[in-house]
């Protein structure tokens, strides 16, 4: 037991400090934005997954009632592999941290699914009085679209069932119908993809746990590869140019070249929409994509290679 609780710690701690970092730095995320999403939420779910795995293991060890409930299914020689009777003295101080942990993360995580919940009926309440139903006729209109009343022109969505899209009247005067078509692709994109359960899951781990760089890196990361990810979603149906133009009309009054940190993004898209970066083939997407969807099963091998052992 002591062996596999520091396996997972070791595993845990390397995902979490030295792997974002260095993933960070990588140029390939940029090229390749969805497959770089999947690596971010295997890295997540496999710190995860140490940190309830060892809570497992922790909790067996220290409680006897957790024990016979975890292990009772298993032949004696499963219990008796993994030691759980000589539990070291620092596993009741591990577990507790632990239980502290995942106690706080679902905390942390309900508090944001509610705080979202909250945010978007006030605004889906707030548009509905203030924007009319959009015409039929309306080029590039699919699904539930919202026409505002705003001289300035801009774009989202609203989560949801549906999920709603918005545009103001500004955008529609200014952009032109191939522009519009990509903007609006672009929102749809996010819409299809769920980016807003990504968006809540990473906003929730970064304010729990401020101070680990995987959920700070995890945030950061997760808000820039949505857009490049819904800007490619654009451009296969729209073209690279007409996307860049696009979003230029769009955030022009915002400064979109401009070199403020808080438009940096905007101008990165910009960049890559009329410069696109060579493309990772399909078989290298295809085994960057299994290598990261394997990553997570290696707290659960720990976990389970004493019993497995001990059947063999």
């Amino acid at each position: 037991m002591t062996v596999c609780l520091l396996l997972l710690s070791v595993l845990a701690v390397t995902a979490a400090v030295p792997v974002p970092r260095a993933l960070t730095r990588a140029a390939w995320p940029e090229r390749e934005p969805v497959v770089a999403l999947w690596v971010w939420q295997c890295l997540v779910a496999t710190v995860l997954l140490c940190c309830l795995a060892a809570l497992t293991l922790g909790a067996a060890a220290v409680f006897q009632t957790v024990r016979d409930r975890v292990f009772a299914p298993a032949p004696p020689a499963v219990t008796a592999a993994y030691d759980l009777s000589a539990a070291p003295p620092w596993a009741a101080a591990l577990t507790l941290l632990l239980a502290c942990g995942a106690a706080w993360t679902t905390a942390m995580l309900a508090r944001e699914l509610v705080e979202a919940r909250r945010r978007r009926g006030q605004a889906r309440a707030h548009l509905r009085e203030r924007a009319p139903d959009l015409p039929a006729g309306l080029p590039a209109a699919r699904g539930p679209l919202l026409v505002l009343e705003d001289e300035y022109p801009d774009a989202w969505w609203l989560p949801g069932h549906p999920a709603q899209l918005v545009v103001t009247t500004g955008a529609l005067h200014r952009l032109t119908d191939h522009q519009l078509d990509a903007v609006l692709t672009h929102e749809r994109g996010h819409a299809r993809a769920r980016h807003d359960w990504l968006l809540h899951l990473s906003t929730a781990l970064a304010t729990g746990f401020p101070r680990i760089p995987l959920f700070a890196h995890f945030c950061d990361q997760t808000h820039r590869l949505v857009e490049l990810a819904a800007d490619d979603t654009a451009s296969r149906r729209c073209g690279h140019l007409t996307t860049a133009l696009a979003l230029i009309e769009l955030n022009q009054h915002r400064g979109v070249l401009s070199c403020a940190s808080s438009h940096r993004l905007l101008g990165e898209r910009v960049d890559r929409l009329l410069q696109p970066p060579p493309r990772l083939g399909r078989r290298h997407r295809a085994l960057t994509t299994t290598a990261a969807a394997l990553v997570p099963l290696l707290p659960l091998l720990i976990t389970f290679a004493p019993g497995l052992t001990a059947l063999g």
